[in-house]
């Protein structure tokens, strides 16, 4: 069957010629009818291509596809690949946390390829004009739906998938590898026996061979680590001097790199027959890596691949590898899911990893069934190679994993009261009845009537109805939701910032109880984040806790965790730039995270009328991000003005955007930025506001026990902003309150005779988006 006879305007989107035997079976279910599809099929069968397929009949039809992706990696290497659907002039669409979203691009895409947590920020906010693009969707396509049983993201895709049925009832199309409960899924999404397909390990391109390897466990962990490696290469060994190549899974980044170090010198002692030295054109080839590890080590037939290496440098080795051009390659999960990059041998050298946030875990089964699903090279093996190695202990939960599969369950359960707030803040609940309805589009409805008793379920639909009650009653009890004396349900303040900022519910009365507190300081805002619940399973090995104690030396830390003291010394260090080396792997993922918090602590306080305090928390946040000091991090509100200029800048004197602009081009240009980039900043400062206090004909002196009231303007020449306006005399607060200023405004001002000589009254004004510094002036009336 070819492809252009099948879709001949789309034949170029296609990286083949003809569909094999699995795409052919799933073909008019996809083009023919309009049904809901579900296919469960091996890893490297050719799933992408069904996508690819149903995205097709989308665009023929004149509508919108969305792709959902498993990672965000992935959504990446679909712009890459997808470039094809580009040049016959459709539009592709990267929507990720990590890029700013652009709200025209988003709605005129006809391919939009998301995260599952960026499609439920979208679908939680669907009715703002910045995420009114979700609403259109008309076609969802759900890669690796086995992700539903992630302990950390399955909750969010189920969710998020039943939110935008409910919104938009898209045609749904769900791929996975091989479940045992495929079954389960397909009723979940209403997809018809006709439409659901099963394809077991026959329809692998190449038989697989799996089986678990154990090693001898020591006490040091480091050690471990190389008793593992020599164990794969053990197995990966015979492969390779059979002229077929490795594929090496470990836990981390930093593991790909050490792990492809050792390993040169080992094969080299073994002496095994890899590496391209003497081809001239290899040779060459490798001068254009990025990464000068990996271009010493690929010349040996050894490699490493991982998603922080650069575009360029994963592009080379995957085709390198598919070349033969490198035997043995060590790799991140992110492999697993993504490129089609198969090998004779598949090792899983590590089963636990080092989560930043979550210390310690065990990889996900997924993950392992997906890892070695890549065994086997078609077109060039009958049969392909698995491998776990793992300890002793767990050597026979393996062996069951890679016997039996995994069924594919539920998470909601373990979050559901997030879930549920979330849904009522958006307003799609507003009663006991809705909730019954919207737990019944779930996932975990189906699983729950499906085994009831593993659910600890006897009565399913009473016994859900008591726990969503239950959920209920916590929500209103914390203070999440009001229930009316009709059962009506509403969401709280608290309960539409915690559900617009995606914040863990302990977390968002932590903020809560923040913002109730009479005087705030910077050190209450990091302690407050560095206990954030979402930083609960942070660890603090052995080796990084002589750095958490010089950094937070002085500091009242005793009653925290270690957990938590290891952020706050993250978090503490961002500021100044001065993060200790042996906390700097986990640096990125904490501070990224807390970048997020901040954010959401920062409305929490603006929301209940802090704006000082929510300025307060911009700039702590502004700090962290770009690591400078508290007297130049108003000039990062300068577009254009990262960490380093901003550090540049305040060496010289010029700390703030008022003495930016005093400068000028040419005092700019003496402080070390060229001419262009001096223009370019001079024009920013004027989009940001300009304060001024006018005192009028404000007393100088006033009897005692007379009162007198004035008014005092503020005036804003510059680019208009929401401020907080504070009038204080000998310290006590007046009045406050908060506005958008551009232009003037008047602040009323009662001047009386007290018991004092004198009386100092001060007008502060505040920005709570912006990480500028306060701007205060005063004024001494004497009393007589």
């Amino acid at each position: 069957m070819q492809v252009a006879e099948v879709v001949p305007e789309f034949a170029e989107a296609f990286p083949f010629e003809e569909f094999n035997s699995m795409q052919r079976e799933v073909l008019p279910a996809l083009l023919d009818t309009e049904e809901n599809v579900v296919a469960s099929a091996p890893t490297a069968s050719g799933k992408t291509a069904l996508a690819e397929l149903a995205i097709c009949r989308t665009l023929q039809a004149g509508g919108t596809a969305l792709f959902v992706a498993p990672m965000r990696a992935l959504t990446n290497e679909k712009e890459s690949e997808w470039e094809r659907f580009e040049e016959l002039g459709y539009s592709v669409y990267v929507v990720t946390g990590e890029r700013d979203l652009n709200p025209r691009r988003a709605e005129r895409a006809d391919i939009l390829v998301m995260t599952p947590e960026k499609t439920d920020s979208a679908t939680r906010k669907h009715d703002s004009r910045r995420y009114a693009f979700i609403r259109d969707v008309d076609c969802c396509v759900i890669d690796e739906v086995h992700l539903l049983d992630s302990e950390k993201r399955g909750s969010v895709l189920e969710v998020t998938i039943s939110r935008l049925r409910r919104l938009t009832d898209p045609r749904v199309v769900a791929l996975s590898a091989t479940m045992p409960n495929v079954g389960d899924v397909a009723a979940w999404l209403d997809a018809p026996p006709e439409t659901t397909f099963e394809f077991g390990d026959d329809y692998r391109p190449v038989d697989l061979h799996s089986g678990v390897e154990t090693y001898t466990h020591g006490d040091n962990s480091f050690a471990d680590k190389y008793r593992r490696l020599y164990r794969a290469l053990d197995l990966a060994e015979p492969h390779i001097r059979d002229g077929g190549q490795a594929l090496v899974f470990v836990s981390s980044r930093q593991d790909t790199v050490q792990a492809a170090k050792k390993s040169r010198d080992e094969i080299a002692e073994r002496d095994i027959p890899v590496g391209a030295r003497g081809d001239y054109d290899f040779h060459t080839e490798t001068k254009e890596l990025d990464n000068e590890t990996l271009r010493k080590s690929v010349l040996d037939g050894v490699a490493f691949h991982h998603a922080g290496l650069s575009k360029n440098d994963k592009d080379r080795v995957e085709e390198w590898f598919k070349q033969d051009k490198i035997q043995l390659l060590f790799s991140t999960s992110t492999l697993a899911w993504g490129v089609n990059l198969p090998a004779r041998c598949v090792v899983l050298r590590d089963t636990k990893l080092h989560d930043p946030l979550e210390g310690e875990v065990d990889m996900s089964p997924l993950d392992v069934l997906q890892m070695l699903g890549r065994a086997g090279r078609p077109e060039y093996d009958d049969v392909g190679y698995g491998w776990v190695v793992a300890d002793r202990s767990e050597a026979d939960k393996y062996r069951r994993l890679l016997r039996e599969g995994k069924e594919i369950e539920s998470r909601l359960a373990e979050d559901l009261d997030a879930h549920l707030n979330a849904e009522i803040a958006m307003g799609t609940i507003r009663d006991l009845g809705d909730v019954m309805d919207w737990l019944e589009t779930t996932f975990y409805y189906v699983r729950a009537r499906a085994k009831p008793d593993e659910y600890g379920l006897d009565d399913v639909r009473d016994d859900l109805r008591d726990r969503v009650r239950s959920a209920l009653d916590r929500l209103d009890t914390r203070g999440f939701v009001d229930i009316g004396d009709d059962l009506g349900v509403s969401a709280t303040p608290l309960g539409r910032l915690a559900s617009k900022f995606y914040l863990r519910l302990d977390t968002a009365e932590e903020f809560h109880d923040l913002a109730q507190r009479e005087d705030i300081e910077a050190a209450d805002v990091l302690r407050t984040v560095a206990s954030a619940a979402e930083f609960d399973s942070v660890s603090a090995r052995q080796s990084e806790r002589e750095a958490v104690s010089s950094v937070l030396v002085g500091q009242q830390t005793a009653e925290m965790d270690p957990g938590a003291r290891k952020v706050l010394a993250i978090l503490r260090s961002s500021m100044t730039g001065t993060t200790p080396g042996e906390l700097r792997s986990d640096a990125w993922v904490i501070t990224r995270n807390a970048l997020r918090l901040l954010a959401a602590l920062r409305a929490f306080l603006d929301r209940f009328d802090r704006p000082a305090a929510a300025n307060l928390a911009r700039r702590v946040e502004a700090r962290i991000d770009h690591g400078v000091s508290g007297d130049a991090v108003g000039l990062t509100a300068i577009d254009g003005v990262g960490s380093g200029r901003a550090s540049k800048l305040a060496k010289e004197g010029l700390a703030t955007p008022a003495d930016v602009r005093e400068a000028g081009i040419d005092g700019l240009a003496g402080s070390g930025l060229s001419e262009g980039v001096a223009e370019r900043v001079l024009e920013s400062t004027r989009d940001l506001p300009r304060i001024a206090v006018e005192w009028g004909a404000f007393p100088d002196s006033i009897p005692q026990g007379d009162n007198d009231m004035r008014e005092v303007t503020v005036g804003n020449s510059g680019g208009g902003a929401q401020v907080g306006l504070r009038v204080t005399v000998n310290g006590v607060e007046m009045t406050a309150r908060s506005t958008y200023l551009d232009g003037e405004t008047t602040v009323p001002v009662g001047v009386f005779g007290g018991t004092d000589d004198e009386m100092e009254y001060t007008v502060e004004v505040t920005f709570p988006e912006l990480p500028l510094l306060p701007v205060a002036d005063s004024r001494t009336v004497r009393v007589k």
